[in-house]
């Protein structure tokens, strides 16, 4: 009886060594797996251009009237959303659900949350830019820029940096895109919300480029610092709707493209206290085929003249430079996204010399929002629909 139960008490004992065996290699199994699962594969398409083939892969798909792209240095991005969400885009597409904390916004017509930025220190403090249109009394509203810090899931320390003034009623020419000048300095554009005579107005934020030092205040070189008759924001004016800023790399020159109104799309190399035009001089007429009331030709003293000129506006709306990539095709390139034209604009540059242009992407069928450049030189797009989608392109290859 002894040696029986012996027997019984051996082989249970060896069962249950065997069942703990099996879970400890079904314990192991479970990491091995996941660690050798395959990355989901993003969908890809092959367009044309005058260099070559072109690669784009859909990273990100379903975001509403998406209108800012950061490229974050983990390799993942933040995408704002008109209606007022910002999202976390993850490198393999992966869409966030909204971030908390975000200003109230004014989600009427053009309005909304539009551009996002990192600020120059961003690997350390983590603090980014929001451009929006900030609701005020009376149903009026305007352009305002917070700064944030951004956190898992959230954003702190949200504080108000710049707001236009004063506010106006209506639903359009909001601008707004952000930049920096490497020097200390940022760059904000604004519309003229619609109201054409206040671009010509120095006591008025609307239609103007402004230009603020890093902690918000007001730089003493500004060029209408001192005058009681004018705002000291202002860096330059006589802007219609400035929906594409940026920086050249090779240089720290600030570029700028805005929206005539039907023909005259514009590029400025806007210089400090320098009178833009608008609308006393465009190359366009209204929607309606009448010519600007205020317009007295494509001309007049004390004005400047575009840098960059459409006869036919192709809508202009982000812009990026990609440069420093010798090996590239595109290298030495300007980009801006173009909404009625449905297309990415690509210009080559030799220096600040526009030397040609084609227009990509034209077969994909969506008006373009915005466009970043990478470190690595690979271009990204939003496209601005109820089913917006984040894009990538990797350029012809040399």
């Amino acid at each position: 009886m002894r040696h029986a139960l012996h027997c019984t008490t051996l082989a249970l004992a060896l069962s249950m060594s065997l069942v703990a065996c099996q879970a400890r290699q079904g314990e192991d199994a479970a990491p091995a797996k996941a660690a050798t699962a395959a990355p989901k594969a993003l969908p890809t398409q092959t367009v044309t251009s005058q260099s070559g083939p072109v690669t784009v892969t859909t990273i990100a798909s379903g975001l509403e009237h998406p209108w800012s792209v950061a490229l974050l240095p983990d390799g993942g991005f933040l995408v704002t959303e008109r209606p007022g969400r910002l999202r976390h885009v993850s490198a393999d597409g992966a869409v966030s659900a909204p971030i908390t904390g975000v200003p109230q916004v004014w989600a009427e017509g053009q309005g909304g949350l539009l551009d996002v930025v990192l600020a120059p220190d961003f690997a350390t403090s983590k603090k980014i830019f929001l451009s929006y249109a900030e609701p005020g009394p009376d149903g009026s509203a305007g352009t305002a820029v917070s700064t944030a810090t951004l956190g898992d899931g959230a954003l702190s320390d949200v504080k108000l940096f710049y707001r236009q003034e004063p506010k106006l009623v209506g639903p359009n020419h909001f601008g707004s895109r952000i930049a920096f000048d490497g020097k200390g300095h940022v760059f904000i554009t604004q519309g003229e919300r619609n109201d054409r005579p206040t671009s010509q107005k120095l006591d008025m934020l609307q239609g103007k480029l402004v230009r603020l030092n890093l902690d918000g205040s007001v730089p003493a070189d500004n060029p209408f610092v001192g005058r009681k008759d004018a705002r000291p924001e202002i860096w330059s004016y006589g802007h219609r709707n400035m929906q594409s800023l940026a920086t050249d790399p090779r240089t720290g020159t600030v570029w700028e493209a805005e929206h005539g109104p039907k023909g005259g799309d514009e590029i400025n190399l806007p210089q400090p206290g320098k009178n833009y035009g608008w609308p006393i001089i465009t190359h366009g007429i209204n929607y309606s085929g009448l010519k600007i009331p205020e317009a007295v030709g494509k001309e007049a003293p004390g004005m400047e003249q575009p840098y960059h000129v459409w006869e036919i506006s192709p809508g202009l709306s982000g812009m990026a430079f990609l440069t420093a990539q010798p090996a590239s095709k595109w290298n030495d390139s300007l980009f801006l996204g173009a909404l009625a034209d449905g297309s990415l604009i690509r210009l080559s540059l030799d220096g600040d010399k526009i030397t040609g242009e084609e227009r990509l992407l034209k077969d994909v069928g969506a008006r373009i929002r915005d466009v970043r450049v990478g470190s690595d030189g690979k271009v990204y797009v939003l496209t601005d629909e109820t089913d917006g989608k984040l894009l990538r392109l990797d350029p012809p290859k040399g």
